[in-house]
């Protein structure tokens, strides 16, 4: 959920015919003319030729399990198109594929980051492309002593990958007269993903290749309306891979108890980490499991009496609560059973006064006393600057990539960010004010059914906690065929599952095993 504040990307010149190369007096409307409609002209009068598509291709090498893999990467745009081909938007991408590999045959996969707002900076430097920033666990980095290198445990063994930033972050951008609120919304930006990967599939002759979607954060909601608007334009996704997932924004809204449903197991995940509970089991897994029943059964079941609950019930889930997520059962009580995020972050380390962080429960800050909320998430003031200062070396130094524009680090940057929320998901006959992209993706498991789908979740990620994306699945009332096409893996990690060291071969090895699987089909 991160939105993130180089030969130039000047890829659309408008021309204006007729016109000498100096500059003129505006002409006056005439008066019978209305304003709308003397704009109208004016952009009809605009002729916006083809956007260039650009691209550094150079080659490099990395070893996995003791194999040197020789490949080639790309660092380019692909540019997207109105439905009169005229060009709205040039998407930046780097793509890694291996030398030698039957394009035919060989899995790629499309990966990019959520926000909404934020550029595939993350994913890219963090977890399976070849070179990964080095950062400790959980600690503050110094961007100047964390570096990048080979990265051992990347997938380019199992699928060529393609990282994609979405219109307006990175070097991604609108063209001609398109601005960047025609992408920043939930419709407007699965609309611009899927002309990219149509593109870049149809520019390197991939059409007959298995192809997989791997999204983090938001960009699981985005996978979810992907996967049906890529089935429903002739292209067939093999898999879909979700990392820390928020596909349903609408049952996790203040007011709603399936909000405190899905963050009371990841409150006790987070407070076994930080030894906050009594007889701490040694695994954190059956300790899940056991609350998972919990918030299901007697949890979800005093919710739903709200001011009619009994106060012996009241005291009963009180204490038990306390017991799992480490928090003084007065405190509990005050809540009316219902723990908000900032409550907990604040509450569980009080005594040591030090908040802990939303993205990544392990990490910790020092408290503000002054004020209820906490004022900023040590989780994502952590590694900002490792990752922006490696990427700035690596695609400058190692790609040869070089345009005259900013990488940025959020969509925001360009200005007017404002995302339209609302989305008609596939089937329904009006569009909903938030996003549940969770219904598109059973539509697509439905027209497809061999299509894969691989949930990773971190223990500690407060952000989008696991069992929301549980939840999710649950009601996607899939036929049981489909059902055991959805596996889940959970690692000792937050939101950004890359950040630990010690989770990397392991969520590897759960990947690779799922590529094979995708080919044994």
């Amino acid at each position: 959920m991160r939105a993130r504040p180089l030969l130039s990307l000047l890829l659309a010149a408008v021309a204006l015919p007729g016109l000498p190369a100096f500059a003129q007096d505006k002409p006056k409307a005439p008066a019978d003319k209305t304003k709308e409609k003397v704009e109208k002209e004016a952009a009809d009068a605009t002729v916006t030729p083809p956007a260039d598509e650009k691209q550094s291709v150079t080659a490099h090498s990395v070893t996995v399990n003791g194999q040197k893999l020789a490949y080639h990467a790309t660092a380019g745009t692909v540019t997207i198109r109105d439905n009169e081909a005229r060009p709205t938007a040039s998407m930046f991408y780097v793509a890694y594929t291996l030398d030698g590999a039957a394009p035919g045959k060989r899995p790629v996969t499309f990966v990019y980051n959520g926000g909404p707002g934020s550029p595939t900076v993350w994913l890219h430097m963090g977890s399976f492309g070849p070179v990964r920033v080095s950062t400790d666990n959980p600690e503050r980095d110094q961007a100047t002593r964390y570096g990048f290198g080979p990265n051992p445990d990347t997938l380019l063994d199992k699928t060529d990958l393609v990282f994609i930033d979405m219109v307006g972050a990175g070097y991604s951008r609108p063209l001609g007269a398109a601005k960047g609120k025609d992408f920043w919304g939930v419709d407007e930006d699965v609309d611009a993903f899927a002309k990219a990967i149509l593109r870049w599939t149809t520019k390197n002759d991939r059409w007959s290749s298995p192809k997989v979607i791997f999204g983090e954060s938001y960009g699981t909601l985005r996978s979810g309306a992907l996967a049906y608007q890529l089935e429903d334009r002739g292209l067939s996704l093999d898999g879909v891979v979700l990392l820390s997932s928020i596909m349903n924004y609408g049952v996790r809204q203040p007011g709603y108890d399936n909000l405190y449903l899905s963050l009371l197991p990841s409150f006790a995940a987070t407070a076994w980490y930080h030894n906050r509970i009594p007889n701490r089991p040694a695994a954190i897994e059956p300790f899940v499991a056991e609350v998972r029943a919990f918030t299901d059964g007697a949890y979800a079941a005093a919710l739903a009496k709200g001011h009619d609950i009994d106060p012996a019930e009241l005291d009963r889930v009180a204490t038990q609560m306390a017991g799992y997520i480490g928090l003084p059962v007065g405190v509990i009580k005050r809540a009316n059973l219902r723990i908000t995020l900032n409550l907990f972050r604040r509450e569980l380390l009080r005594d040591q006064n030090r908040t802990i962080g939303r993205l990544d429960g392990r990490y910790t800050g020092i408290m503000d006393e002054a004020g209820d909320i906490p004022n900023y998430d040590p989780s994502s003031t952590a590694v900002g600057g490792a990752y922006m200062a490696s990427f700035n070396a690596y695609i400058t130094r190692e790609l040869g990539y070089r345009t005259d524009l900013s990488y940025n680090q959020s969509a925001s940057e360009l200005g007017g960010f404002d995302w339209n929320w609302k989305h008609r998901p596939q089937g329904e006959g009006r569009p909903l004010t938030t996003p549940n992209t969770a219904l598109d993706l059973a539509g697509a498991m439905r027209i497809n059914p061999g299509l894969k789908v691989l949930s990773l979740n971190g223990w500690f990620d407060l952000a989008t906690p696991f069992h929301g994306l549980e939840y999710d699945v649950s009601h996607m009332f899939l036929e049981p065929a489909q059902r055991r096409n959805v596996s889940y893996r959970y690692y000792p990690s937050g939101h950004m599952v890359y950040l630990n060291p010690e989770t990397m071969a392991p969520m590897k090895r759960d990947l690779a095993a799922w590529y094979d699987s995708l080919r044994s089909r």
